[in-house]
């Protein structure tokens, strides 16, 4: 075991030698090895044109933001966390550079130099965001915000900029761009609409003179409204002020090659929330909410206004105008009443398709049809809207081809069933059932139908070879791990034929279609894919798979060769585990040794056992194997495969399942499963006779935390210790359900109890590790969580700690947060495991 513990310093050069890195006075750094992983460049992203025939390279920064940047000025307004002086959310990442390049035959990525050319123009020390192209792939735009400037200095808000493919020269376009909700949007290839902030805007709302009248909400009238535990909401007409004063923007549309801004719609300052353009580029779906603001609800359930207006901003049609949304069920499938899922049909110039439910909401209420699917031409607005599809369970969304078919999805959450139907749009011919599935059922799974781009730059299902013919893509599990594979349906005669399945020892992804640059059916032969692929071993490079006219795979290029992004963790075993419970239930691990353990050398080692229950209706579905062992072992910020660097063996996501089979409530038997799912883990972990069980950590974040503290009181001695991030402890503080729990805390007392480890905080005798973000808005787990839980185990003398980490919210992402959480991890568990 390496005994390097995290230390209070005010650099990193003591701890890594990285006289370029440094961490504030205060936090602490993990061991080297840690450091080096958090601190590794990350690979650059990117597009491809809508054309196909050049590649964006976007370059992303080499380090995590300061925790300086996360201290700024932040608002909390009805579910949104804004930057005050930006007009924009808080804690936004970006980009740093963006660079072009022909698509070829000698592509290679990252680009090379000498094939790629740097956009110019962009000044130093702003960050990007929103990158798009053109519709027709000339020109490419993107906002730009001030990333470094001291504390006392306001950020200005962004602006939108614009470069030409062929000069690769950028230059501004508008300033004040108000990006808190709706984001800038291509109206036709010369021509986008920008909400900016209202001009001659004055001061920010002041608070006045304080409040002396009491606070007072009323439901005197009796009516049911049940809501889960939101955060940030508004408090008081202060907020409700500064809420509109930062959310209102102004729409204007400006044209790229002239720079000409006019203003677009009746020049009106609202709440804009989306801005979408038609395929054919006549018409605009605009969406704005509206008053009265709800101190009870997040602004997604504020009363709403969809309209339909042309190019210029002329009014055409409205399509919604949604009252204040405050009675809705908390049963799972429960919904908005009214128009709702309101876009543009991707098939179409320009009709806009919607869903309308027909239940009130309720799932619970008996009825048929549930949903009704609707859809309207807003080139001839005072038509009605034609009826193009119902389901009797909840309407999830539609996939479009043309006027012949689309597919249309419904789902149940009670029974876990899932259905989709071929519908012919223009009324020629009943709905045809195309699958009926449990769709927690993932070995059983179809797949999804692959798109393709069309000449209006929409994305629609692709027909290989002939008409209602379709490629299906899926993860493809199964009992030997994930096999993705590649399905070539004929939705005629309902054959279908594998063209290409992963096979060891590799893990491979076919994604996107690159020869769609055709109109109408798609030939197999020369169907070109982008695809990824894997090893255990070589982290995921791209390749451009092509297709043979029989489907047989003809080519393979590889066209990237990204490096090890974890040069401390080569030689790291892994090995996906099969075992069972004392029900029957099958589970499965993903098991970690350190590299270049060595049994006989290095003995038992101590073990971190990481996870999240799940919950699941079927016995069945809750032992199937989802992962591989092929796959490349990507590990994130804060992950606890980091520790393998010291000497841990790590059992990373074993599975927790938590069923309930028919009427059976998967949480009234939480407690027996969950603590029947460890004992069965550690008992694996014994038959591979490399660990020592004495001293195995259990740890998780979020309902993974809830899960580690949960084991500690209920299957006392089976860990040595836990360590529990971001955690929700006491579920009578969760009281209108949680996680996959319906039912409230006046309909299960019991289960709410006994699941709760606050409740049973007596029973824990084990150290226990407390992290929490200071800011964390996730729905129950707010940092009071934590703090009465480590009040509770302080009260019965139990060994613990709480670490508050400033301005972090459910997940961690300052660096000095992330150094600082691993530091306490790596401590912990030199210390007690």
């Amino acid at each position: 075991m390496n005994s390097v513990s995290g230390k209070d310093v005010q650099s990193v050069d003591e701890s890594a030698g990285d006289s370029s890195s440094s961490c504030l006075v205060g936090y602490k750094v993990p061991p080297k090895e840690i450091l080096r992983i958090v601190d590794q460049p990350r690979e650059p992203l990117y597009s491809f044109s809508p054309m196909r025939d050049m590649v964006l390279e976007i370059k992303r920064p080499a380090a995590h933001p300061s925790v300086i940047d996360y201290s700024r000025p932040e608002l909390k307004l009805a579910g949104v966390r804004l930057d005050p002086s930006g007009f924009c959310r808080s804690k936004l990442s970006y980009n740093t550079g963006l660079a072009l390049a022909e698509r070829n035959d000698d592509l290679k990525l990252p680009l090379e130099e000498e094939e790629r050319r740097v956009i110019s123009g962009i000044p130093e020390g702003f960050g990007i965001r929103d990158v798009s192209w053109s519709p027709d792939g000339t020109h490419i735009a993107f906002t730009l915000r001030r990333t470094h400037s001291d504390l006392d200095d306001a950020r200005p808000p962004a602006e939108l900029w614009i470069t030409d493919v062929k000069s690769c020269k950028a230059k501004v376009l508008v300033k004040n761009v108000n990006s808190t909700f709706a984001q800038y949007a291509w109206i036709d290839e010369s021509n986008i609409v920008v909400p900016i902030i209202p001009p001659n805007l004055g001061p920010s709302p002041t608070e006045g003179r304080p409040s002396f009248g009491p606070r007072i909400e009323d439901n005197t009238g009796g009516k049911k409204s049940q809501t889960r535990t939101y955060q940030d909401l508004l408090k008081n007409s202060h907020d409700e002020e500064l809420f509109s004063y930062y959310c209102e923007s102004k729409l204007v549309r400006v044209d790229i090659d002239t720079g000409h801004v006019q203003d677009f719609g009746d020049s009106s300052s609202r709440v804009y929330t989306a801005i979408s353009s038609s395929p054919s580029g006549a018409y605009t779906l605009v969406s704005w909410l509206q008053k009265p603001w709800s101190y009870a609800v997040p602004c997604g359930r504020f009363p709403k206004v969809v309209q339909v207006w042309d190019a210029h901003g002329n009014f055409i049609k409205e399509i919604a105008n949604l009252p204040l949304a405050l009675h809705i069920p908390l049963a799972f499938d429960s919904c908005r009443t009214g128009p709702r899922g309101i876009s543009w049909r991707d098939d179409k110039p320009h009709e806009v398709t919607w869903a309308e439910c027909q239940d009130g909401g309720d799932p619970a209420v008996d009825v048929s049809p549930r949903d009704l699917v609707y859809s309207l031409d807003v080139s001839q607005p005072k038509k009605d809207p034609r009826v193009v599809g119902s389901t009797d369970m909840r309407y999830s969304g539609i996939v479009w081809c043309d006027d012949s078919f689309a597919l249309m999805y419904e789902s149940e959450w009670k029974t876990r069933k899932s259905r989709t139907w071929i519908i012919h749009p223009e009324g020629l011919g009943d709905p045809e059932l195309l699958f009926d599935l449990n769709y927690e059922d993932s070995y059983n799974d179809p797949g999804s139908p692959v798109l393709r781009r069309n000449r209006d730059g929409s994305y629609v299902i692709a027909e290989i070879d002939k008409k209602k013919q379709i490629l299906l893509t899926g993860a493809g599990a199964s009992p030997d791990g994930s096999k993705p594979f590649l399905d070539l349906l004929d939705l005629e005669s309902r054959s279908k034929r594998r063209l290409w399945r992963s096979s060891p020892p590799f893990y491979e992804v076919m994604s996107t279609i690159l020869s769609d640059n055709v109109e109408g059916v798609i030939p197999l032969s020369d169907l070109q894919m982008l695809a990824r692929r894997e090893t255990e071993e070589c982290p995921p490079q791209f390749s451009i798979a092509t297709f043979a006219s029989d489907g047989t795979l003809r080519d393979d290029k590889q066209i990237s060769n990204f490096p090890h992004p974890y040069p401390g963790l080569v030689g790291m075993k892994k090995e996906i585990l099969q075992y069972e419970r004392e029900d029957g239930v099958k589970l499965n691990a993903t098991f970690y040794l350190p590299p270049n353990y060595d049994k006989e050398r290095d003995g038992k080692l101590p073990c971190i056992l990481w996870a999240y229950p799940r919950e699941f209706k079927s016995k069945d579905a809750a032992g199937q194997l989802r992962k591989s062992p092929h796959q490349f072992v990507n590990i994130g910020s804060t992950s606890p495969l980091m520790l393998l660097t010291e000497g841990y063996a790590i059992l990373d996501g074993p599975s927790f399942p938590i069923f309930g089979e028919d009427n059976e409530e998967p949480n009234d038997t939480y407690v027996e499963q969950l603590t029947s799912s460890a004992r069965a883990a550690v008992a694996e972990l014994n038959r591979l006779g490399c660990v020592d069980t004495s001293r195995i950590c259990v740890g998780g974040h979020s309902y993974g935390a809830f899960m580690a503290a949960g084991l500690l009181a209920h299957a006392p001695g089976l860990f040595k210790c836990g360590i529990a991030r971001s955690g929700a402890y006491n579920r009578t503080m969760t009281p209108f359900g949680f996680q996959a729990e319906e039912r409230t805390l006046w309909e299960a007392k019991e289960t709410y109890a006994k699941m709760s480890p606050f409740m049973n905080a007596d029973k824990i005798k084990d150290p226990l590790l407390l992290i929490h973000g200071e800011a964390d808005n996730n729905p129950g787990t707010f940092p009071l969580q934590s703090e009465r839980m480590y009040a509770a185990l302080k009260g019965h003398g139990v060994t613990t700690k709480l670490v508050i980490l400033p301005y972090e919210s459910h997940g961690y992402s300052a660096r000095e947060s992330i150094l600082h959480c691993l530091a306490e991890m790596a401590d912990w568990l030199e210390k007690y495991c």
